[in-house]
Order: structure tokens, then sequence, then C-alpha cells
């Protein structure tokens, strides 16, 4: 059996323990944290105006400097399953993921307020 190598565990620490993928296929590791603390309140809207009736979620309230901001819209995008871009400090995700968007910042600790209707 020299030279076999293991196919398959049950001793269950090799994976990840937030992804819960094997060590070497976890990416949340590299991942570095948001700059977001908990002091600020961010808050949720949706907005139709100007769009030819299909809305946005826009996202105001948060201070970090543009290139967090940026990488904080693909993370959104991503957990969202959407398109979405940053205008002037706020982010705007497509379609109406007000709930998604709050799950997402709860999960990391961040009060969040739904605004509006």
């Amino acid at each position: 059996m020299t030279g076999s190598r293991l196919v398959y565990s049950t001793s269950g620490n090799n994976s990840c323990p937030r992804c819960h993928k094997s060590l070497h296929k976890c990416s949340c590791q590299n991942e570095p944290a948001l700059a977001i603390t908990s002091d600020n309140t961010i808050n949720l809207h949706r907005q139709t105006k100007g769009r030819k009736g299909s809305g946005v979620t826009v996202i105001t309230g948060v201070s970090i400097d543009t290139t967090e901001l940026k990488a904080l819209t693909k993370k959104l995008k991503l957990y969202c399953g959407t398109g979405g871009t940053v205008k002037k400090g706020v982010i705007e995700v497509q379609g109406d993921k007000r709930n998604e968007i709050k799950t997402f910042f709860k999960l990391r600790g961040v009060d969040v307020k739904i605004t509006g209707s």
C-alpha cells in the first residue's frame, strides 16, 4: 500500500468551518474582512424613478472608501445573484433585493434599516 493516497476520510476536520468545503478548495480564508463597523446604520430602499419601471435596491450609509465599497458591491452581487454598481458612494443592486441584503449585513453584525416603500 505504499504510494496510495487517501480517497475518503470520515475524520471531519479537513473542511472549512465557514464554507464547509475541503480546506484545499476553500477560498474564504483568503478573503479580506469587510471594514464595516457595527456603529454604522445602513439604509436600504427601493427606487424606480428614472428607470422605466424597473427597480433597484439603493444602499446608503456605508462609510468606507471607494475600493472597499467596490469589493463590498461585488460580494453583494454574488450573494444576491444579480447585477449592480457603485454611483457617488451609493450602492445600487438590480431588483428588489432588500431582504437578501438585510440578511447579508445581519450575518456580519451590521445594523440595517429598510426605509421607504
